[in-house]
């Protein structure tokens, strides 16, 4: 199994960021993700970055004004962003979910499992065409897949979790506004 997924990692690494491919890797995973082997799925394999967003240290030159902020923690994990870059490559499909794939030193590769929601087969499955709502429109975007719900902390609930729901920016907005006073009217 090793000398397989470095066979295939070395494949991957000549590949674009991200290829549309003919059947799952894991079709395990897929299937238990929501993948059917008929028309209307579609799959494709994306690479992202790895690692955290540390900055380099200045070694000469100008130092910069925010030289001590050394490390940015994402909003977003990199499965999520995954999704968002196959959801902007395919914009006529709508992502149903994603899993890992293979990951080295520098990349991550994940694939992304896509359904297109005008495809008469689709329309048709009553199992999957909930995708063909117009509420679920640009899903990936939104955090609506699983992996943008577990980035947004959603599968916490009860104590620790209060501000998670509906979303972190409503929970701030709904309190801010509570708690500033009205500026004073003039007359």
């Amino acid at each position: 199994m090793k000398l397989l997924q470095r066979e295939r990692l070395v494949q991957y690494r000549r590949e674009d960021a991200t290829v549309k491919i003919v059947r799952p890797t894991r079709i395990d995973r897929a299937r238990a993700l929501g993948f059917r082997a008929k028309q209307g799925y579609v799959m494709a394999r994306t690479r992202i970055r790895r690692g955290g967003m540390r900055k380099h240290a200045i070694t000469s030159g100008r130092r910069a004004k925010r030289t001590g902020i050394a490390k940015i923690t994402m909003g977003k994990n990199l499965q999520m962003i995954a999704e968002e870059r196959t959801c902007k490559k395919y914009p006529n499909l709508e992502v149903l979910n994603s899993y890992w794939v293979a990951d080295d030193g520098r990349y991550k590769w994940y694939e992304v499992i896509m359904v297109d929601p005008n495809h008469p087969s689709i329309i048709a499955d009553s199992k999957i065409n909930w995708i063909c709502n117009r509420a679920h429109k640009g899903r990936a975007h939104r955090g609506l897949t699983s992996a943008g719900k577990k980035s947004r902390g959603l599968y916490n609930k009860g104590k620790g979790a209060e501000k998670l729901r509906p979303s972190r920016r409503k929970h701030m907005s709904r309190n801010k506004q509570s708690r500033t006073p009205h500026p004073p009217r003039k007359t």
